[in-house]
């Protein structure tokens, strides 16, 4: 019997995806990319977000309408608000955690059975056994190690800690495990995945280790070994970034030196209304350490615009912020209300045409300064990992150390999933161009 997966969302989902995967091969079933030779047919899904749960119904439509002319299983798991489980229930044959994930044969087995798993109100009840679970890894070269579930802040945009619960750490000997494994096998990027990384093993009262010594121990993995490596994580929060998290990742070469660090707005008023309960001069202090500490380190921020109540002045203060800050990239998003997330009681009351301002301005803000630091790299060498073949089929395209996009004329495609030093030759903005130089061993040199 075939089974068809779409995942939707984030990097945490990709990640979950993996050991679904596992679980259903290992029952016997095979994986086949056209949905239309499936019998069975699951969606790993987001409440985060309305598009994504759009997605769903409408994908669900299209499955249940198949089903007057051929037999079909559905199920549906992942990111997924009490409100949307109620609906699921009568659309799909299955709904259930993540965490339950082990008794999905059974469940397919056992076809017309009413599935316990859909009834239960644990988030987090199993989820250290789904970890154990070995993953499928959708890339031979970068993989997603989740290290946390859930999430214990609250901001009031969000509906994580509603889909996936409070945070529960991962334990570290685990983490270490996978990591060596993927590090033996030749993996070139790595990224820890959790909704706060940084409060990793705050929920276990002393008896699990510090995001920081976590990332200690991952640095000395890298000095004992000659494979070549680079280590992310996302991601952290302002909140509980701490001086020893940056000191760690200064001194292992195998920590990438390239930080997520989510700001939401550059306004103290609306960081208020969102409990993000960090202001801008803590987030000034936590990019002061870095840029001291790691100079040569990228940073990377997360923005809404028009969230509830921005005013003009409120908005022109986030400007100010990107302009004292000047990140390398920031992913900036048009507020709307999130189902199940404390702001979607509120009056969404700034105006769609004025988001769409913001937006563009923003925008053109960011490009201003990412073309100036970038166009600082023209002419140097850079270390690029290589993704796989760019839009234009004369090229490949890859990533820098600190994420920046690169392009450089190449057909050869075994060049894929390997370091290259690439000179860059030119700039584009949110992009470089560059010329293959040589392709690196996975030897640190």
């Amino acid at each position: 019997m075939k089974y068809h997966l779409i995942t939707l969302g984030c990097q945490m989902n990709l990640s979950d995806s993996g050991r679904l995967t596992t679980v259903l091969n290992d029952a016997g079933y095979e994986f086949t990319k056209n949905e239309e030779d499936a019998q069975v047919l699951g969606i790993l899904a987001c409440s985060v977000r309305q598009k994504a749960i759009d997605k769903v119904y409408s994908r669900i439509a299209k499955w249940n309408k198949r089903k007057n002319n051929t037999n079909l299983i559905t199920f549906i798991s992942g990111c997924i608000l009490s409100a949307d489980k109620e609906k699921f229930l009568k659309l799909f044959d299955f709904v259930f955690q993540m965490s339950e994930v082990t008794q999905l044969p059974e469940m397919i087995s056992q076809y017309g059975v009413t599935s316990p798993a859909s009834i239960k109100n644990s988030i987090n009840s199993d989820i250290n056994q789904f970890w154990n679970i070995k993953p499928q890894y959708n890339s031979s070269f970068e993989a997603f190690v989740p290290i946390q579930n859930g999430c214990d802040k609250f901001c009031t945009f969000c509906a994580v800690p509603y889909t996936r619960g409070r945070e529960v750490s991962r334990p570290s000997s685990e983490i270490i495990e996978e990591l060596k494994s993927l590090v033996d096998k030749g993996y070139k990027s790595i990224t820890l995945l959790g909704q706060n990384v940084n409060s990793y093993g705050l929920d276990k009262n002393g008896r699990e280790i510090s995001f920081a010594d976590l990332l200690r121990k991952i640095g000395e993995l890298g000095t004992q070994t000659t494979n070549k490596f680079w280590l992310y994580f996302t991601s952290p929060h302002p909140r509980d970034m701490n001086d020893e998290v940056i000191d760690v990742i200064s001194k292992y070469e195998c920590l990438a030196k390239q930080i997520h660090l989510p700001l939401q707005s550059g306004d103290d008023k609306v960081l208020i209304r969102m409990n993000r309960k960090h202001n801008l001069s803590k987030f000034r202090n936590i990019v002061d350490k870095i840029h001291n500490t790691i100079p040569e380190a990228t940073i990377f921020t997360d923005i809404i615009i028009g969230f509830n109540g921005e005013t003009d002045e409120q908005f022109e203060n986030t400007v100010e912020a990107f302009n004292e800050f000047k990140f390398n990239m920031a992913y900036i998003a048009k507020y709307s209300p999130r189902p199940g997330a404390a702001s979607s009681r509120w009056d969404d009351n700034v105006p769609d045409e004025i988001k769409k301002n913001r937006f563009e301005r923003l925008t053109e803000n960011l490009r201003g300064h990412v073309f100036e630091y970038n166009q600082k790299l023209v002419g140097k060498t850079l270390t690029v990992l290589v993704l796989g073949r760019d839009r234009k089929d004369e090229y490949l395209t890859g990533l820098t150390e600190g994420k920046i996009n690169i392009r450089f004329r190449s057909d050869n495609l075994s060049l894929v999933g390997k370091f290259c030093e690439i000179k860059v030759i030119s700039n584009a903005s949110f992009s470089l161009e560059g010329e293959l130089l040589t392709a690196s061993t996975s030897i640190f040199v």
